[in-house]
């Protein structure tokens, strides 16, 4: 028997393809084109602001000669001009990223007037949460320093996060901003009228006739105690500062938030004391340590003396950040 056959018709084929889409695609059940692509921030979506500064200034240019010359007086009696030259620059702190993190320290070791020693460091904080600020971070490394110098959490100035406790910050150094805490008698107490608060200290870098100075990018932590103990005395920098004390307290009208330690470390005769000014503007954590340490035996550092400096250049220092 003889088969038909069919004709094939591509009219057919293109509307019944035509209608099997319309189907499938109708506005209903929600099966419309998509465009947004993968890791597109949405309009809902919030991103912290970022730090106002994006640079750091370069560190051991930044204390005038004469600065220079009234906290480290060994510097200006060097007879051989290119070593007085040399101590007047400073030496740079070496770093992974100097964009993040720099450094400069200073030393004079008068036979007469004992041995001084100056430190600075820069962080610039950045938040590598969309969800927070440069600004919250850097507050949180700040309130770390605080909290290691033994004062009241410091709280937040700009209301966009509560400190909570600090992480290491992306230049790799731990959120005291490679500071090194030690233990030792600060302040204006005692019975015999001598220097005798408990307090904790918190340095970056710093020396001391080079003993414990970090040539890293980040320096270690370090925590220790008079009495080994770990914990402050009463009468320590946590309780009420009034005008005029010299104890570890926070700081008003120094930058954004800060703070000053101020530790004595052995004997009171011929004792080494060491202040440190912490202070943050916007995303960026400033520490500034001043060391000195007298040669003749009897003899101990002023107190006020030596914090009415170290906050003299740090206030100069506040207006050296640019954006």
């Amino acid at each position: 028997m003889q088969r038909k056959s069919y004709a094939y018709v591509p009219g057919v084929a293109v509307l019944l393809t035509a209608l099997l889409t319309g189907c499938s695609g109708s506005a209903d059940d929600g099966g419309g084109t998509d465009d947004s692509k993968p890791g597109d921030v949405t309009a809902s979506a919030t991103v912290a602001k970022p730090g106002k500064y994006r640079t750091l200034p370069e560190p051991c240019g930044q204390p005038e000669q004469s600065m220079l010359d009234t906290m480290l007086p060994g510097i200006a009696k060097i007879t051989d001009p290119d070593q007085r030259d040399k101590a007047y620059e400073g030496v740079a702190t070496t770093t992974f990223d100097t964009g993040r993190r720099v450094g400069c320290r200073w030393k004079d070791d008068s036979a007469a007037g004992g041995s001084h020693r100056l430190t600075l460091d820069f962080e610039r904080v950045v938040s590598y949460d969309a969800g927070v600020s440069d600004d919250a971070s850097a507050e949180r490394v700040f309130a770390g320093k605080a909290r290691k110098a033994d004062l009241p959490d410091p709280g937040t100035a700009t209301g966009t996060d509560d400190p909570a406790p600090p992480s290491a910050s992306a230049s790799g150094s731990p959120e005291s901003g490679g500071a090194s805490a030690q233990t030792g008698k600060s302040g204006t107490s005692g019975k015999d009228g001598r220097e005798g608060t408990e307090g904790t200290e918190g340095t970056e870098g710093t020396s001391g006739a080079d003993r414990g100075s970090n040539e890293s990018s980040g320096t270690s932590e370090d925590s220790a105690s008079a009495d080994g103990s770990g914990a402050p005395e009463s009468g320590s920098a946590s309780e009420s500062v009034s005008p005029g004390d010299l104890r570890p307290r926070l700081l008003d009208g120094l930058g954004d938030q800060a703070f000053l330690n101020d530790v004595q470390a052995g004997p009171t005769a011929s004792s080494a004391r060491t202040v440190t000014v912490v202070f943050r503007t916007s995303n960026v954590v400033v520490t500034l340590a001043y060391e000195a340490q007298p040669t003749a035996a009897g003899q101990a550092p002023d107190s006020k003396e030596m914090q009415d400096r170290a906050q003299e250049l740090a206030q100069k220092l506040v207006g050296k950040f640019g954006e």
